[in-house]
Order: structure tokens, then C-alpha cells, then sequence
């Protein structure tokens, strides 16, 4: 491996998983990272043949996340991983990343962060207590123009934030045949999805790009969870009322029923000055409407967006850029501070990527929510906790 790059692993993500290409491509696109040790797959030949394939030394390809663990812990820098992606089900997150973290290796894991909250806080305890990035793949707050919202709002170009509207709506598992389908299933048990399944699967993406672009956590939720499929433990449809810690009111939709619509994340914030208006599927603009004046729309790639809208771009405006390059902006800021902290620099108090802290506390907002769901939505306060267990004021 060249010094110049940082040494990457990951655990899953395999030849048939759904995420793991996006990552594969994603830490690669800037040249950041090499990767050269991977355990992809849960049958070892499998895994081990496909990590191979993907230019993994064979010496480092390894048939379960426990001998990546022993083997890269055995290696000395520069020649042992620096980071380590966990691309595996939910309820293995908590094991595989408490491991490497305990083990001196900075984690970026898929979310949700761990389905149990209790574990959440244990793995930011763990970060912070061996100076380990832990870092959440919410990748779509990686789009440059969700970065460009963000700065708007905290600029105070909308004035005080009102109201938000978030969604993410799709309808993939809307055939109720698709129930025995192993790829479906697990998502409505309980055992494997944790309290919740759309909304902690997709509606966690809005949940937390409404807290990002905010810059606040929320405070209180009143859900309504709908299970419209018949034989489905947990909630195939959810309806959310947020509370913000600076007052602001949320609205968020997640829907896994939502026939005609492909993907369906949106993002709309309306403050006293201003609205704003966003969408995946449209990620190259953001509509801009100044109160009492025309819309306009904002293009990535423009010279006079905000730095952090700019330095997120890597092609020239009116180019399609999507998913990958959102991604890789969370890689290359990982890869930043995993630079800064190695040369003994000063790490920014708030990184433009997600966070193991705003894991846990989307978490602890999906927890409230399932409670307030099984109280015929009475409003939740969500737990917002130290890693010790003390509660702390609202930012």
C-alpha cells in the first residue's frame, strides 16, 4: 500500500449486498483510500473469493469480520487499516464495531448505528474513550446541496426556521407477495430490525438530514405506525410529528407503500425569510424562494454557492452528479480527520459528516417514536444523553 493512502477494510458488503458497490466506489473516488482487507460475505469462500476479485491481497482476505480483527490488530502502521466500513445487518453493528473500535480502528458504520440504544451509547463511549473517529453512513447528507441548505440556514438567510418537511416515501415493498422474500423479511422482525423497520431504515435518511440542515436534535415526537401489509410485525408505513431543540416544528413521512414513487427523499424548510426545497432524485438543484420574491434554483457546481456546496462538487455545473460522489464526500471528510488526528491537529468541534453521536441520537428519536406510536401517539421526550447516562440540555 502507497503511504499516501489511508488503509480501508470492510465487513460485508458483498458481491450480492445492496450497499456495498456504492462504498467500494465511493472511499475509492479521490484516491484517499486503498482497500486491502475485507471479510465481505457470511460464507468465508464466498467472502474470501470476492474480496480477491475486488484486489484485496489474499493474505487479507478473510473469511469472518473476527480474523480481519486479529489480523489487522497484529499489523503496525502504515500497514494495518485505518478505517473500517460495517456494511452488515443491523443487529451485527453493535458486535463487529465495538470490536474493531475497542481495537484502535476508526469505524464508519451503516445505519442505524445499533438497533438497541443502550448499545448506541456504549459505542460513542468507546470513540471517545480511545480517540476512534465513529462515523454513520448517512451518505445523502453528502449531496452538495444539502451542504448548501444547510450553510444557508445556519447563515441565517431564511431567518428563524419555522416549519420542516421531510420525506421518504418509496414503494418497494408494497406487493404483499414480497413477504417471504429474505431481502424483505428481515426488515418487519423484530429480532433483526429492532422497534422499528421504515422508519428506521429509510426515514432515519430525513430524520437526520432534517436535523443536519437544521442544526438541531429534536426534542419530542408524536408517530403514528401503520402495519398496511398483513403479517408484518412491525410498521410498514409511519407519520411523525418533531418538536426541535430550538422550537422549530417537523413533519416527516416514511413509507415503504408508496407505489409510483422510485425513491422518494425530500427535504423542505420554511423560515420567516425564505424557503428552501430539495430532492434526491433532483439532487443538482435547490430551489431557493426569498419571501415575496420569485424562486430560484441553485445549481451545483456554481462558483458562489458556500464553500463546503463547493468543495463537495468534483465535476463542472450542469454535469449529473448523484449517490456515489455524495458518499465519497463522507469518506474524504473521515479522511481528513483521520490526517488531522494522526499530525496532532485541531479537529473541527462540528464535522460536516455524520457522527456516531448523531446515530445514537436519531436512535433515541426512532425509540421515542415507537413509543409514542404504541401510546396512540402521545408526544415523547427524545433521551438526549451523555454516554454516561446523564441527560444534557437540547443544542
Amino acid at each position: 500500500m502507497g503511504h499516501s493512502r489511508l488503509g480501508w477494510g470492510i465487513v460485508g458488503g458483498g458481491e450480492t449486498s445492496q450497499i456495498g458497490g456504492a462504498h467500494r466506489i465511493a472511499a475509492g473516488l479521490d484516491g484517499q483510500y486503498e482497500l486491502v482487507a475485507a471479510a465481505p460475505d457470511i460464507d468465508p469462500a464466498k467472502g474470501r473469493a470476492f474480496a480477491i476479485r475486488c484486489g484485496v491481497p489474499p493474505g487479507r482476505a478473510y473469511g469472518d469480520w473476527r480474523q480481519m480483527l486479529e489480523g489487522e490488530r497484529g499489523l503496525s502502521a502504515p500497514e494495518r487499516i485505518d478505517l473500517v466500513t460495517v456494511a452488515t445487518p443491523n443487529s451485527t453493528h453493535f458486535e463487529i464495531a465495538s470490536a474493531f473500535l475497542e481495537a484502535g480502528f476508526h469505524v464508519l458504520c451503516e445505519k442505524p448505528l445499533t438497533t438497541d440504544l443502550e448499545d448506541a451509547q456504549s459505542l460513542v463511549a468507546s470513540a471517545q474513550r480511545h480517540g476512534r473517529i465513529l462515523a454513520v453512513n448517512y451518505g445523502y447528507s453528502g449531496y452538495p446541496l444539502v451542504r448548501q441548505a444547510r450553510s444557508m440556514v445556519l447563515a441565517g438567510q431564511l431567518g428563524a426556521v419555522r416549519v420542516v418537511v421531510a420525506e421518504f416515501a418509496h414503494g418497494s415493498h408494497a406487493d404483499a407477495s414480497d413477504n417471504d422474500n429474505p431481502r424483505v423479511r428481515w426488515r418487519y422482525d423484530p429480532a433483526q430490525a429492532g422497534v422499528s423497520s421504515v422508519l428506521a431504515d429509510t426515514g432515519l435518511h430525513a430524520l437526520h438530514m432534517a436535523c443536519f440542515v437544521l442544526g438541531r436534535r429534536v426534542a419530542s415526537i408524536s408517530a403514528d405506525f401503520a402495519s398496511c401489509v398483513e403479517g408484518r410485525a412491525l410498521e410498514d408505513d409511519a407519520l411523525t410529528a418533531l418538536r426541535f431543540s430550538g422550537g422549530e416544528v417537523g413533519r416527516l413521512w416514511a413509507s415503504a407503500l408508496a407505489v409510483g414513487q422510485i425513491h422518494g427523499l425530500t427535504l423542505r424548510v420554511f423560515g420567516e425569510r425564505g424557503g428552501l426545497r430539495w430532492a434526491q432524485e433532483r439532487p443538482n438543484q435547490l430551489h431557493w424562494t426569498p419571501l415575496g420574491r420569485p424562486t430560484r434554483v441553485l445549481e451545483r457546481g456554481d462558483a458562489r454557492l458556500s464553500e463546503v456546496a463547493r468543495r463537495g462538487s468534483r465535476i463542472t455545473v450542469g454535469h449529473a452528479e448523484g449517490m456515489l460522489s455524495a458518499f465519497a464526500n463522507i469518506y474524504a471528510d473521515i479522511a481528513d480527520d483521520i490526517r488531522r488526528r494522526r499530525n496532532g491537529g485541531t479537529l473541527p468541534k462540528a464535522p460536516d459528516y455524520p457522527t456516531g453521536e448523531d446515530g445514537l441520537h436519531t436512535l433515541a428519536a426512532i425509540h421515542a417514536a415507537a413509543a409514542s406510536a404504541r401510546a396512540s401517539g402521545a408526544w415523547v421526550q427524545v433521551a438526549d444523553v451523555e454516554t454516561s447516562g446523564r441527560r444534557r440540555p437540547a443544542n
